[in-house]
This record gives C-alpha cells, structure tokens and sequence, in this order.
C-alpha cells in the first residue's frame, strides 16, 4: 500500500520547516546573515588553499618576524640588551663570523658602528682613537659597536666606546690557528713564504723567522699580538701570567673557535641577545683538498689534513708558547663558566642553536646550505674576498624569497668586506667611499686585477705602495696598466 500524505500533512510540513528557519519567509536581514556566512567560510577555504600554494615566501617570512616560542631558549630574565659592545677581532679564529652577528645586530636597530677609514684601524700598529672615522675626541660621538681588526689598546679604545661597554674577544689552538695563518698569508709573512710548506717551517722556525721583517707577526704567536703584547718576547711562566692577568682584565668574556656554538650560547647570555641574533652561518670558510677529495672547512675545524707529525706539533706550540699559555687558561676558564651555566642546560640550547641554524640554513641557502666556490656565486656583490693558497668559499641564496625574507638571509651570508662598506655608506652618505685598499679586513695584500689604493711610481715602475694609514706595503714591484686596476708582473 502506497502511503499518501495528505494536503492538510503538507501544510503542518511546511509549517513546522518554516519554524526551523524562524519565520515563515527570510526576510533582508536573515539573507544578508546567510549571504556572509557563505562568503567568510568560502573565502576561509580559499585562503587556505592560496596559502598553500602560492603564499610560500609569506610562510618563510615568519621564520623572522618574531622567534617561535620553540626557539626561544632558556629565560635571560629580567635583564637588558647590551649595545655598547667592543670586540677584538683575533685572526683565524671564527672572527668574521662573530662580527657578522654585530654587524647584523647592529644595523637591525640603527646603532652606530665605530669604523676605520679603510677596513682595519691601522694594523699591525697599535690602535689610536684617530683611526676610527668621523672620530673628534674623547666621547664627543656617541659609538656603539667596534669590531674591525685593531692591536689591541684599552686606553685609546676607552676614548671611542662608552664607559658601560661590553668587552669580548675569542681564541683558537696555536696549531690550528699556525695551519690557517700559514694557508692565509703565504704570501705575505716572509717566513711562511721562504718555507716549502708547514712542516718545514715546523721543523725549525728560527731558520725562517726574522723577527724585523714586516707581517713576520703572522708566522709567531699571532694571538699575544693581537692583544697589545710583544708576541716575540722569550716565554717565561712570570711573563706568561702577567699577559693572562691583562686579558682577564680587559675582556669579560673569552670564547673558543672549537667550541663555537658553545661559546654563542654564553655570549647570547652575556650579551642577553635573543636566539636569532646569535644564530649564524660560518663565514671565510676555506676550501680543503685532500687525498684527491674537496671539501669545505669552517675556522674551528682542526683538519686531519694538516700533514703534521706529533712531534710537529709539539713544536708549533712550543714556538708559539705564548699563544698556547693564553688558550690553555682561557680553555680552563672557558669550561668553569660552562660548568656555572649549567652542562644539560648548555646542551639543550646548544641542540636549539644548531636546528634553528638548520631551519634558517633551508631558508635561506641554496646547495643544502653548504658553502661554494666563489666564481659559481652569481650575484657579484656578495663574493668573498679571495686570498692565499685555499679558496675561500660563500654561500648563494635561495631564489623566489619575498624581500623580507632576503633582506634577513642576506645579512647573514653578506662577506665582512661588503658589510662595512655598508654600513659606511649608510653612516657617511655624503662621504666619498674609497676604493678598496691594498690590504683588507688584516688580511694580506689584494691578488691580481684588484684594485689598488696608492701607488707612487716612475717610468712604469712602482716605487711604492701604500695602505690608508701611509705604511708602505710593497716596493719596487714592476707594473703595467697602471691604474686603478694594475697586473703584477
């Protein structure tokens, strides 16, 4: 039988549907309710999907607008950011990598850098207030940051800096350190070039050293120079104590380039910077070739390729004993202040350095984040400055990254050279930026086809040439194309 719903069933239907709905007819106010919820939940839905696919550089822009609750790391507390920060930047030692954090730091909130004319303030000679630029006297101008290659001199400094800065610097094992110095400045230190390799100069340094000769400091406790002490001084345990004595006195803080993310970790807190600020990808690292293979080497790695004997070794620390003096009390102070901080703890945010590294690696960087040669980077603005026997190699940025995002990234990856042009552009932007000079960032001279700073020559012979400072650098070096650009013969 076929159930039939009458007219007066419909009716009670109809009637108790329309109660549902609230009324017996929508009026203009219920269809313009409806109308917006079916647009808010439809554009919800495309917003999601639009995120998804076509909003990828938003979603790398966050990585940097605020820190995640998941990278925050252990509380600083109460405290406040330091601004007032002097670094003594050590050769060889992971500097150019912990001026790019105060580089960076720096810029991000418009603090004022003291900068040299050139791009170290007058090395090797010790360093005067003159030599920062736009410097008029003792704390007439308001500095916030110094970082750039100097010898070490507190009271000039004290004439730059306020009186509440933060003083830091890092160090290095005397062999690992001798390894770079010697690929570095082959060329430039006359005992590094008159031996045949490491070894030899290892074997017997005093057959090569002449402690007169200009850029020798580079070849013998390179470290006790960079502080303000006379590095070709005999060792004695007396002599010794009294440099430690000084150093503990000057800096509040020593890290060590073997322990990097260690010595960032206690820095970030020293300093009470937030996670990111400390977070870095390492810069200058060099090309290594061994045994028919190629790689790449940041400044804390001691390399198995060193081709030094035990007993090598043993010498290099000997002939460097002021240098290793130096590292192995700062090494015992270096793990007493881990110990203070706390070992699991120290652990856990030096895990949260190196994944919020990674993230930041993928980000930003092409080839997995490693390191390349100079010549495959396209963007010519951002290529390491090359010397030596080794490349030294830099990294590529991804492509498709909103401006946000590259503008961060850049900062990162951006070569010590390129930085402080910069930032003196931006200080000084009437001032007329100098080419770059012979000698850059402490290091050796510029290879061929560099540009060079000052040149006194006669009849196509150069008579001599010379940095910002007026020290002469070379002399009577045949040229052609005399220039702005020349080739050495």
């Amino acid at each position: 039988m076929v159930f039939r719903r009458s007219a007066r069933t419909d009716s009670a239907f109809d009637h108790r549907r329309m109660r549902w709905l609230g009324c017996y007819g929508l009026g203009p106010m219920w269809k313009a309710l409806l109308v917006f919820l079916v647009i808010a939940f439809a554009g919800q839905l495309l917003g999601v999907i639009f995120n998804k696919s076509w909003m990828q550089p938003e979603r790398s822009r966050s990585l940097f607008a605020l820190p995640s609750e998941n990278f925050q790391g252990s509380s600083l507390g109460s405290c406040h950011p330091h601004t007032h920060i002097m670094f003594l930047k050590t050769h060889k030692t992971a500097s150019s990598t912990v001026l790019n954090l105060l580089y960076r730091f720096g810029e991000e909130r418009g603090l004022k850098f003291a900068l040299p004319v050139g791009y170290q303030f007058g090395y090797p000679l010790p360093f005067i207030a003159q030599r920062v630029k736009g410097y008029r006297g003792p704390h007439v101008d308001k500095f916030d940051i110094i970082g750039n290659h100097m010898r070490f001199n507190r009271p000039e400094v004290e004439k730059v800096m306020p009186a509440d800065t933060f003083y830091f610097s890092i160090l290095r094992d005397p062999v690992a350190l001798a390894e770079s110095s010697y690929a570095y400045y082959k060329n430039v230190a006359p005992a590094f070039r008159r031996a045949k390799g490491l070894s030899d100069f290892a074997d017997n340094p005093h057959k090569y050293y002449d402690p007169k000769l200009r850029n020798n400091h580079y070849a013998r406790n390179l470290l006790w120079f960079d502080f303000g002490q006379d590095h070709n001084a005999n060792f004695s345990l007396a002599l010794a104590r009294r440099g430690v004595a000084a150093v503990r006195r000057n800096f509040r803080l020593v890290l060590l380039s073997e322990y990097f993310d260690h010595s960032m970790v206690l820095l970030r807190h020293a300093l009470c910077w937030p996670l990111d600020a400390v977070v870095s990808f390492s810069l200058n690292a060099r090309q290594q070739v061994s045994s028919g293979r190629s790689g790449w080497m940041g400044k804390s790695a001691l390399p198995a390729s060193l081709g030094l004997t035990n007993e090598q070794k043993l010498k290099l620390r000997e002939w460097n004993s002021l240098d290793w003096h130096l590292y192995q009390a700062f090494n015992l102070t270096f793990w007493q202040e881990i110990e203070r901080f706390g070992q699991s703890r120290m652990e856990a945010e030096v895990a949260l350095l190196r994944t919020r590294r990674e993230v930041l690696a993928r980000a930003c960087l092409r080839d997995g984040g490693r390191p390349v040669e100079a010549s495959r980077i396209r963007d010519k603005a951002i290529r390491p400055f090359q010397s030596g026997l080794v490349k030294i190699l830099g990294y590529e940025l991804q492509s498709g990254l909103d401006n946000a995002t590259w503008e961060v990234c850049l900062r990162m990856i951006r070569p010590e050279i390129q930085y402080k042009d910069l930032l003196d552009l931006r200080q000084f932007p009437r001032a007329q930026q100098p080419p770059w000079p012979d000698t850059l960032a402490g290091g050796p001279p510029v290879m061929r086809d560099s540009p060079v700073l000052r040149i006194e020559e006669q009849g196509g012979k150069r008579l001599v040439e010379k940095d910002w400072d007026g020290t002469v650098l070379l002399r009577n070096k045949s040229i052609k194309n005399a220039g702005s650009k020349v080739r050495l013969k």
